[in-house]
């Protein structure tokens, strides 16, 4: 296929190759990955860099980097996966190749195999809010191999998904703390006030003046492009299907969430993030219709999401893409949608399928498929059998269809049980609310329902 860059894209590709370390910053759906790969083009024909490290999502790494580079006639890369076994992955090291790519989970490896000495000159961060934490291992063997690079580039459409306190390691692993400073306790005390609970950070807000004071500190080395601002792209529709219980389930769940709510505050003032997760998959699963027991063991309660759902896919012009929250979620979709092609996203054997047009009903965890994987050619429908807290994961897995190259509308239903922790979720994600921060908004309104 013949590349016709547009203009941004052309920028974009300058500052990669113009300066030896930076972030682009670039919406979903602008072309991260062409764009890094046109200018790692360049810098080797260039002798400026002789081999590249790509560091992305697992999914990602198994196949978009090799997908790009060969989906391009002005690209000649050599793509090499590090994947598989690790004596794969040894194996994979040691062929001769202009870029390789590695599953950020098995960075920590990587470094341990080269014994901390990267035989890479340049290296390229995929979704770099992935190691956002410092105390991740993943950010921990970043930290310490980042300086060996000559060059970095941090790639991103989500730098600050929870808000600017995330920015100091990811900028870490770019800069080696240049910007924002070496210790990550300092970052937290100088630019924001913390609001703790059993030393856990609940919420945090920017000190006055001081969002400018760190935008303008990282501006010089990171590249902010919107969407909106380049491209068009046809309408994304959101539509809440409100999927009504029977009577006797409804007082059901009341029942169910009175008494999780109660037993969990009962020796508990202070609830921390952990304790209010646990406690909403509990809810969120009843409201979905099946429910695990302590033993892992599931149990149906009702069908009536099943139900919502069979009947938009009826209604269907095309594949449509089903995000789920809990395994039994997809294995009752399974069982409901047998008569039909329905396949579960596992790797790059679906990703081809599906945008081949060979299934009808493509099934993914958003955790699995949000980020970076084009799948705009095989629908155009998106439904949540439950929406989660996860702002950044609901953004970026909706951008799996709403990107460029979808030719249709993107049509998006979310099921929601009215009355149920459904609407708590779906509400919060409308607000574009801190995925922690809701979780525990959401459970302190629990609270206030029940203790009277």
């Amino acid at each position: 296929m013949i590349y016709k860059a547009y203009e941004y894209q052309r920028r974009a590709q300058r500052w990669v190759m113009d300066k030896n370390r930076c972030c682009l910053f670039l919406d979903m759906g602008l072309g991260k990955s062409v764009i890094t790969l046109t200018a790692i083009q360049d810098l080797i024909d260039n002798c400026e860099v002789s081999k590249v490290l790509v560091v992305a999502p697992k999914k990602v790494a198994e196949t978009t980097w090799t997908q790009e580079a060969s989906k391009w006639d002005h690209l000649t890369l050599r793509v090499m996966p590090i994947m598989g076994t690790p004596k794969q992955r040894m194996a994979a090291i040691d062929t001769d190749a202009d870029v390789y790519v590695i599953g950020r989970d098995s960075y920590v490896w990587l470094v341990g195999y080269v014994k901390g000495r990267m035989p890479w000159d340049m290296l390229v961060i995929d979704e770099l809010t992935s190691f956002k934490s410092p105390k991740s291992k993943r950010f921990k063997a970043m930290r310490m191999t980042t300086p060996q690079f000559d060059r970095v580039v941090g790639l991103t459409g989500t730098p600050a998904p929870n808000g600017l306190i995330d920015l100091w390691a990811q900028m870490y692993c770019v800069d080696m703390g240049e910007r924002l400073g070496k210790f990550v306790g300092r970052y937290r005390d100088t630019y924001f006030d913390l609001y703790r609970r059993n030393n856990i950070i609940v919420r945090q807000n920017v000190k006055p003046g001081c969002e400018k004071i760190i935008r303008d500190k990282i501006a010089d080395i990171c590249m902010t492009m919107q969407a909106k601002d380049y491209i068009t792209l046809p309408d994304m529709i959101m539509n809440t299907v409100r999927v009504t219980l029977p009577e006797k389930i409804r007082k059901g769940y009341e029942d169910f969430e009175r008494e999780s709510v109660l037993e969990i505050a009962k020796d508990n003032e202070e609830i921390v993030a952990a304790s209010a997760l646990g406690l909403m998959n509990k809810l969120s699963q009843y409201a979905n219709g099946a429910i695990y027991d302590e033993d892992h063991q599931v149990h149906t309660i009702h069908d009536e999401k099943l139900t919502a759902l069979e009947e938009i896919v009826e209604a269907a012009d095309g594949g449509v893409l089903v995000f789920y929250q809990f395994k039994h979620d997809a294995f009752r979709i399974k069982d409901t949608l047998k008569s039909l092609r329905v396949e579960q996203y596992e790797g790059a054997k679906q990703l081809e399928d599906w945008n081949a047009g060979r299934i009808d009903v493509l099934l993914a965890h958003p955790a699995s498929t949000a980020f970076g994987l084009n799948m705009q050619q095989g629908g155009h429908i998106i439904v949540w059998y439950g929406t989660g807290w996860n702002l950044e994961l609901y953004q970026q897995a909706n951008a799996r269809l709403h990107r460029m190259g979808q030719m249709h509308p993107v049509m998006v239903y979310r099921l929601v049980v009215p009355g149920t922790v459904d609407e708590l979720a779906a509400a919060a994600i409308d607000k574009k609310d801190k995925s922690q921060d809701n979780l525990l908004q959401g459970l302190s309104e629990l609270l206030k329902k029940y203790r009277k």
